[in-house]
């Protein structure tokens, strides 16, 4: 009798952040200044024909936007629940008998998850030595390659010189390799247009961060169309809402720029932010995400997070990261969440910050 569940299942965990609501909430990099107008309008407008039918089969509507978008063709598009949905997809696409996954580590606290409840060993690489020499995630023949650009939770961009080395190095027959691109938005930087032209490559993005969708779990991935009928045939038909889907479509079109004004005002905010955790001694990391990771306050970060937490203020907290050790993720937000941030962080850890180092 097979057992159920299978024993390689019985160490996965549900995924539970542990945190309780708090009035400001910083720790999961959503977008504090809303959602784009644009889809809201969408979601408003809703018919009961919405609601009652089913959706598009693999949502047209969003693969057309995309496309237009990114000046791709659409059958080099798919879509899932969210960029999650799209991960789990690929690896459970990727499987094999003692499959492997690779990845520069720490990075995407899901990763190893996906690989273990899709039956594949996650295998981690130090960061600093992947990004030194990206071809030691290719060592020992892995199934699948996962690069988080920019990644969660350092918020360090990875030169594009490092993926041609890691794609020369792989060759048109090695291993399929995911770039996932949920923080790309505040980067300016993308891999998306080039990656239907590019053997075993699949770049992932989501509607969750810079569009302001998390609510509605919206994702979408370019890359070849084998690659792209591959994914689809894992995932299965009707994943994507037609409110989802057409919300989504309508917030990558951008039509009134609402996009490029808030990413902006983002960017604009972390390097404010950035300097105001500085001169606190607290030595952030630089990054092209709407987030920045610095140096835990009393240096445990779990006990400072639920400090912060217990003060009204969410944060994540992490613990091992390359020259840092334990750290505290904090999403950027407009002016008055980041004053507000500051001041529950000096009262809290009775900081005496330099003078004029608020985040405005």
């Amino acid at each position: 009798m097979t057992p159920f569940p299978r024993p390689d299942y019985q160490d996965v965990s549900r995924y539970d952040p542990e945190r309780a609501p708090v009035a400001l909430d910083l720790s999961d990099n959503t977008n504090l200044w809303g959602t784009h107008p644009d889809a809201l309008e969408r979601i408003r407008s809703a018919s009961e024909d919405d609601l009652a039918r089913y959706p598009e089969l693999y949502s047209r509507s969003l693969r057309m936007a995309v496309a237009e978008r990114f000046d791709v063709t659409p059958e080099c598009v798919t879509t899932g629940a969210g960029s999650d949905d799209l991960l789990d997809s690929v690896f459970r696409a990727a499987w094999s008998p003692n499959g492997t996954v690779t990845y520069p580590a720490p990075t995407f606290s899901m990763v190893e998850p996906f690989a273990r409840m899709n039956g594949m060993r996650a295998r981690p690489v130090d960061w600093e030595a992947a990004r030194e020499e990206p071809a030691h995630l290719l060592e020992n023949g892995p199934d699948l390659i996962y690069v988080c650009r920019p990644n969660n939770p350092t918020g360090e961009m990875l030169p594009s010189g490092w993926l041609d080395r890691l794609l020369g190095a792989r060759g048109a027959d090695g291993p399929l390799i995911v770039v996932d691109e949920a923080y790309a938005d505040f980067a300016g930087e993308t891999m998306l247009a080039r990656a239907p032209a590019v053997p075993r490559l699949l770049v992932t993005r989501t509607a969750s961060k810079a569009y302001g969708l998390a609510g509605i779990r919206c994702g979408f991935a370019v890359g070849s169309p084998d690659v792209v009928l591959t994914v689809e045939k894992s995932r299965g038909p009707y994943k994507v809402s037609r409110l989802a889907s057409e919300a989504a479509a309508a917030a990558i079109r951008d039509e009134n720029g609402w996009m490029a004004r808030t990413i902006a005002a983002c960017i604009d905010g972390r390097g404010r932010l950035f300097q105001a955790l500085a001169d606190r001694g607290l030595e952030p990391l630089e990054s092209a995400t709407n987030f920045l990771l610095f140096r835990a306050p009393s240096g445990g970060a779990r006990e400072d997070a639920q400090a912060l937490r217990q003060n009204g203020v969410g944060v994540r907290p992490f613990v091992d990261i390359p020259r840092m050790g334990h750290g505290l993720r904090v999403t950027v937000g407009p002016p008055e969440a980041m004053d507000r941030f500051l001041t529950v962080l000096d009262a809290t850890f009775e900081h005496t910050p330099a003078t004029g180092t608020e985040a405005r």
